[in-house]
């Protein structure tokens, strides 16, 4: 059986917490802020905690050794 590897995209993208959810940066905060209401940036500050499913089929598929 070969090893298992990780997405590089995935592992750039997602971090896993020691609880074992998964943690992503929000989309929309690299260009075009003139467009954005002052309540959409706020809003897309820092990071997120995916749903659980979400979460399992990430670390399922794309993190397995994470």
């Amino acid at each position: 059986m070969p090893k298992l590897k990780t997405k590089s995209g995935a592992k750039k993208r997602f971090k896993i917490t020691a609880s074992g959810k998964v943690k992503y940066q929000q989309s929309g905060k690299r260009h075009g802020m003139i467009k954005r209401t002052t309540q959409q940036i706020r809003d897309h500050r820092g990071t997120r905690v995916l749903f659980k499913t979400d979460g399992d089929n990430i670390k399922k598929y794309w993190l397995p050794n994470g």
